[in-house]
């Protein structure tokens, strides 16, 4: 895993020197993506700069050094990320007479290209990656993503140079970049709680879509590059409703787990120490076990634990790894161990986070680089196989709100609407009555199923009144290609959130969390895309049966553990915000969502913020959600105001 970052100057108006120095600050403040070596490539006459941190995975000696120059020295790349089978790639190269000077997967994938040309090239590569590429002969600049997304790039304009980076605090090193706040990207992220691609919080810098290479020459100045489509996720589940699987239960069965083990075992290939994160639920149990059972040792398991009963899974994964006999480390964090990271998080994810998870993430993480380099992880496996809790929330909802006529439900939100702005905390002592009853007064008034998703997919269900001057484009969740697509409402739930909250959430969380510690975090279920593409072959009720998701998968992790196990209910990787929020983080909060502050900075409109900010403190409701999205984002613009991200 590796920080990639450079320049193309389109005035060519910097000098050689000149030229290192900016790419030398642009790469390092990404050393923790790279701690055992750097480079960097300059070409005066082009204008173009290329920097790269390395943390050594495959192939540790100097001839894996990036930048790495083509055998013909037409192009020069750097490149994060791993190229799971560059030794099968290798061996067809090898055999059309290709020679390589070491063993890193980079020296295979420039031969590949040479060999296949760019888009073949890149559609042969399976695993996750970000990759620029200067084309020395045709003087061309290509971007190029993983087709899920596991890794970041993000690029933009610095005046007349164009500017790319794994993260964004290398951009922001540039000397020409100007932290512009992009109120539209803002409102999106008050709705969602992390900016969706291909936006990000600053204005002239953008998100490169998975799946995608972006190519600009010189007659580019300043405008989008041509961009290439080398996988869609539309298309792998146009394939699979063409091609659906056509076996039974246990075919299916059969060839999931074949395909999970296969994607597992390449993913177990380093020349490093490696391990696995466990939490003992379904996604990481599966991984651990497959691990485990292609091991000829104990493989090395971390999990953290809370000692507040409703966020700690720790008892199930230590359950787990004693009956998979892994060699497991855990560790129990206290609060105070987990408020301070809060201080880490603006600089360690770049753009505002409302994803607590966060937290326990960076935990999990810096506990296993202590013994590890590299760890496994289960991301992916609600999203492909429909095991978020949210599925079967809104399945419900939908078939009890949906059979009733609008004007009906209008009446009955209004009634909900009044009912949760009486004081049912002083007889509940608690704020859930009344947050429910709000929440099913805004059910109430959703005209369509995907609107009701749309909405469970937002905690500022207004942010364009939120955010001063705020607007939101058109949402991806209520296009009716979704719906023509994919008719059935729990697949295209499962579409939506592959397409959005996968990419622009959970990956950001786990890249940006692992690499703070110099670990390289590797998803089995998603940077192998033939799994991708064959959970989308599978009907639904392999999937989601007698109202349980991850149907399929629950029955590949029984062939290794015991059901009992596993079989519990699904619990959040989350730390007690909304309780926090009262006690030990009330000062620094109230100092964030003071109304002189947020009215001086002029980015949020106070009056509904501080309305839910006093209802949460007297537990009238239970905002922590909303809340935190607001902290996140007056955290970060603190210290860009401070000028302290880089």
């Amino acid at each position: 895993m590796c920080g990639i970052t450079g320049f193309w100057n389109f005035t060519n108006s910097e000098t050689q020197d000149e030229l290192i120095s900016v790419v030398t600050r642009m790469r390092d403040i990404l050393r923790h993506r790279g701690p055992d070596d750097s480079g960097e490539w300059v070409d005066q006459t082009s204008g173009v700069a290329l920097g790269f941190r390395r943390l050594a995975i495959l192939d540790l000696s100097p001839t894996g050094h990036q930048p790495m120059l083509s055998a013909d020295e037409r192009y020069v790349m750097i490149f994060n990320g791993e190229v799971y089978n560059y030794a099968e790639l290798k061996s067809e190269l090898d055999s059309v007479g290709c020679e390589f000077r070491g063993t890193s997967d980079t020296e295979v994938m420039l031969a590949g290209i040479l060999q296949w040309g760019l888009e073949k090239a890149v559609a042969r590569f399976n695993g996750m990656f970000t990759i620029a590429l200067w084309d020395r002969r045709d003087r061309k600049l290509h971007l190029i993503r993983d087709r899920i997304g596991v890794k970041p790039l993000y690029y933009g304009w610095c005046g007349r140079a164009l500017v790319f980076g794994s993260e964004l605090k290398s951009l922001t090193a540039h000397p020409d970049f100007k932290p512009e706040i992009d109120r539209q990207s803002l409102t999106l992220y008050l709705r969602y709680g992390y900016v969706p691609a291909p936006h990000s919080i600053y204005q002239d810098v953008k998100k490169l879509e998975p799946g995608m290479i972006l190519s600009f020459d010189e007659g580019t100045r300043q405008a989008e590059g041509g961009r290439i489509r080398y996988w869609s996720a539309r298309e792998a589940v146009e394939r699979g409703l063409q091609n659906p699987f056509q076996g039974d239960d246990q075919d299916a069965i059969s060839e999931l787990d074949k395909l999970i083990r296969a994607s597992v075992r390449d993913r177990m290939i380093a020349d490093v120490p490696l391990g696995a994160f466990l939490s003992g639920g379904i996604d990481s149990s599966t991984i651990v076990a497959m691990m485990q059972a292609q091991s000829t040792r104990p493989v090395k398991t971390f999990t953290i634990g809370f000692q507040e009963a409703g966020y700690n899974e720790a008892e199930y994964a230590k359950e787990v790894a004693s009956h998979l006999k892994t060699d497991h480390t855990e560790l129990y964090v206290s609060p105070r161990d987990a408020m301070d990271v809060i201080p880490q998080l603006s600089f360690m994810f770049d753009e505002p986070l409302g994803d607590s998870s966060q937290i326990p993430t960076y935990l999990v993480s810096k506990l296993a680089r202590r013994s590890v380099t590299v760890s496994l992880s289960g991301d992916g496996g609600d999203e492909l196989f429909g095991g978020y809790n949210r599925y079967f929330n809104s399945l419900n909802v939908w078939g009890l709100v949906g059979s009733i006529p609008l004007p009906m439900r209008q009446v009955a939100g209004a009634v909900f609407d009044q009912a949760s702005k009486l004081k049912w905390h002083k007889i509940t002592s608690h704020a859930r009555v009344s947050t429910r009853l709000y929440h099913l007064a805004e059910i109430s008034k959703m005209r369509s199923a995907d609107e009701l998703y749309w909405r469970f997919s937002s905690n500022w269900e207004y942010p364009g009144q939120v955010v001063i001057d705020g607007r939101e484009p058109p949402a991806f969740h209520m296009s009716p290609e979704n719906s023509r697509l994919l008719p059935e409402f729990a697949q295209r739930m499962m579409y939506l959130d592959f397409n959005t909250y996968l990419p622009d959430d959970i990956l950001v969380k786990l890249d940006r969390a692992s690499m703070a510690t110099s670990l390289e975090g590797r998803v089995p279920f998603l940077d192998d895309h033939s799994v991708v593409e064959f959970a989308w072959r599978l009907p639904l009720h392999m999937k989601i049966r007698s109202g349980k998701g991850k149907w399929i998968l629950r029955q590949v992790l029984h062939q290794y553990i015991p059901q009992r196990m596993v079989e519990r209910p699904k619990m959040g990787f989350g730390v007690p915000i909304d309780s926090w929020l009262r006690g030990p983080l009330r000062e620094w909060a109230e100092d964030l969502l003071a109304e002189n502050r947020l009215r001086g900075e002029g980015y949020l409109n106070p009056a509904p913020i501080r309305k839910r900010w006093t209802e949460h403190l007297q537990k009238q409701k239970d905002w922590q959600y909303p809340l935190w999205y607001v902290l996140m984002f007056q955290d970060w613009l603190g210290h860009i105001t401070k000028g302290d991200m880089n």
